[in-house]
């Protein structure tokens, strides 16, 4: 029987390393003897992956095809970063993750931000927005403006941006069930700033079925959500060129408990699904596939970061040359932004996640990636405060100016070690993808609970890792502290939701609302026909100020709802 493409790469792989006669010598020699004379017992030493970690890595641990496999910086298949100068030509992009409260609050920030040296925006929405739901529906009550900024309709769009000039800055949003909805309004913004759409540039999360895995935000059933991104692809690449239609999430796949090497697995199998559907829209694949991005996680484990970076473009580079037949360069590149971990940030001593942050930002930036989120120390007991989103920025800025890591392109390239984990790493991530394929594909697997089973499982062995004292959490569960002196931490006026109310309503009794009505039903009767590309229809909608809700349940009359299916 023959072997299935990700079988195939598996085994070659495994071939490419070859028994270090020198290394065996001296660990059943030298080592072994230095053991039994100090009486040291060897440690199971392992990474978030369950890799066994050796005590020394050398020659033997490089493939024999190590040029090949590593190739040259911005060449085939890009092992090395995905431009040929990278930071020394550009920069990685600054974004700090805001918003909060009130459009204005939110708007307040992004300036401050803006003034601070950062160099690309990005939102983030509250809870009632996130579900598709109005700040007025008793569902939002408590909830508008504490974990995001609260936009109901694009007159709060138009707070957020006022006096930010979309053509030069790049904005990143976010939003994954209402994406098309939010996506719409942007654009919308941009067309009444008399900014044109091919000069608008940034990037829309829309990952929906990272949802069904892991943050479990979603509206509609899944081959519903699926319409809506091959819309917003369609729509995107044929009217809006700068604009990544989608970033394919892993970080909430760590956040909720994955490995490094699931993250990558279960994130790089959801790309390939929006590519099938791209090309099942009758596109072709270099038309399309430069403008995905993905957004990956950067946690505390240093070195295995650096390898799950490199590997993932390795990985993508050469399933979608040889799987899909890409022949665009620009296809085969996977770029990417990273957001330092949050699960790793404490609430005990929370002034210790600077360094937390800083370790995993400086893994994201010596692993190649194009922009870096890096969280605030206090971001375990609330949205961060100014002094601490600052301390967060400054972070960026001192790596890039003072480091040293930006001036030399992939430093750690050709480290017996990190090209050791970058290939085991490429291996695991091969055998997921074989036994996801063999079960139909990430949409069945994720409808079977399969996937949601896996991250629940490892998150339980970390858990117990941490109990066992297997695993040090400084402060948490080792160098503890009593009697802990609270921080100053950001609270969210209640005020903020009252005025988000009052707008809304003021919004529906001075709107055209036989336009949005009319607008509405358009839109409904788009819905029931699967080939009619529906971004036109929400715009429509979105230019006359119907609601996020509105529009939403327009969807859900016509999709219906979804429950996901019990793992245990």
């Amino acid at each position: 029987m023959q072997n299935s493409f990700y079988e195939e790469k598996v085994s070659q792989i495994q071939k490419s390393f070859k028994i270090d006669e020198k290394y065996e010598r001296w660990k059943n020699s030298t080592l072994a003897d230095w053991n039994k004379k100090t009486g040291y017992r060897e440690k199971n030493y392992t990474n978030s992956s369950d890799f066994k970690i050796k005590e020394l890595y050398t020659r033997g641990d490089l493939p024999e095809n190590l040029d090949e496999v590593l190739g040259m910086p911005g060449e085939y298949p890009y092992t090395r970063g995905v431009y040929p100068n990278m930071y020394r030509g550009k920069l990685w992009t600054m974004r700090m993750f805001s918003g909060f409260g009130t459009p204005e609050d939110t708007n307040k920030r992004l300036k401050y931000l803006i003034s601070n040296g950062e160099t690309g925006l990005s939102i983030a929405f509250d809870m009632p927005t996130l579900y598709g739901y109005d700040c007025d529906n008793p569902r939002a009550e408590g909830e508008v403006g504490k974990c995001g900024v609260n936009v109901s309709s694009l007159a709060d769009m138009e707070r957020i941006f006022d006096g930010i000039d979309l053509s030069k800055i790049s904005t990143s949003m976010t939003i994954n069930a209402p994406a098309a909805i939010l996506t719409a309004m942007y654009f919308v913004l941009a067309q009444k700033k008399g900014v044109n759409l091919d000069r608008i540039s940034g990037t829309v999360q829309a990952d929906i079925l990272k949802e069904y895995i892991a943050q479990k935000e979603w509206m509609y059933p899944p081959e519903a959500h699926i319409r809506l991104i091959r819309d917003m692809l369609v729509y995107s690449t044929e009217n809006v060129p700068k604009w990544n239609y989608i970033s394919v999430s892993g970080y909430h796949i760590r956040e909720a408990g994955s490995s490094a090497v699931q993250e990558l697995a279960f994130t790089l199998a959801d790309g390939f699904y929006y590519i099938d559907t791209g090309i099942d829209a009758g596109l072709d694949v270099d038309k399309f596939a430069p403008r995905m991005s993905f957004f990956f996680n950067s946690s505390i484990n240093f070195f295995e970061e650096i390898a799950k970076f490199r590997a993932a473009r390795r990985i993508w580079a050469t399933v979608l040359k040889e799987k899909y037949g890409a022949k665009n360069p620009r296809s085969m590149q996977l770029k990417f932004h990273t957001q330092t971990s949050g699960y790793t940030l404490t609430w005990q001593q929370p002034l210790n996640n600077i360094v937390r942050t800083t370790i995993e930002a400086m893994a994201a930036v010596l692993g190649g990636t194009q922009s870096l989120h890096t969280n605030s120390y206090d971001e375990a007991w609330a949205l961060p405060t100014d002094e601490a989103v600052k301390v967060a920025l400054r972070t960026q800025q001192i790596i890039a100016e003072e480091s040293g890591i930006a001036d030399v392109i992939d430093p750690l390239g050709g480290s017996y070690y990190v090209e050791r984990l970058t290939s085991e790493m490429e291996e695991a991530v091969y055998k997921y993808l074989d036994e996801i394929e063999k079960m139909g594909g990430i949409l069945n697997a994720v409808k079977k609970g399969y996937i949601q089973k896996e991250i629940a499982e490892t998150s339980y062995r970390k858990q117990l890792r941490i109990e066992n004292m297997d695993d040090i959490v400084v402060g948490v569960n080792k160098y503890v502290e009593e009697d802990e002196k609270p921080i100053n931490i950001l609270k969210i006026d209640e005020i903020a939701e009252k005025n988000q109310v009052k707008r809304l309503k003021e919004l529906k009794r001075n709107r055209n609302n036989e336009m949005v009505s009319r607008s509405l039903d358009k839109l409904r009767d788009a819905m029931q026909d699967e080939n009619v590309n529906l971004m036109p229809y929400i715009m429509d909608c979105v230019r006359n100020y119907a609601t996020i809700e509105e529009i939403s349940n327009v969807g859900r009359e016509i999709f219906g709802e979804w429950k996901e299916p019990k793992i245990y």
